[in-house]
């Protein structure tokens, strides 16, 4: 298991069209992948637990990933993460 802790930098947030691109991502590896926020867990290729978590500005945010391609996964997630939120 990988897993990568972020504080979120944009002030929208967690909104709609990153947390598309983010199940999107997630969807193209076949572990498992799983955003954490506030004591609360979603799946990430479900764009409804993931806007869910209502991750706000200034709050963080965790990813994990398991299963085969966890390490490709959680690099390509690192880098979306780290650019778009």
């Amino acid at each position: 298991m990988k897993s990568f802790h972020y504080i979120i930098t944009d002030k929208m947030g967690l909104h709609a069209q990153p947390a598309g691109f983010l199940t999107k991502l997630a969807l193209s590896y076949p572990c498992r992948v799983t955003v954490m926020q506030g004591g609360r867990r979603a799946d990430a290729k479900k764009i409804f637990g993931v806007m869910g978590l209502g991750a706000k500005y200034g709050q963080e945010i965790i990813l994990e990933t398991e299963g085969d391609q966890e390490e490709e996964a959680m690099e390509a997630l690192r880098d979306f993460v780290e650019n778009n939120l």
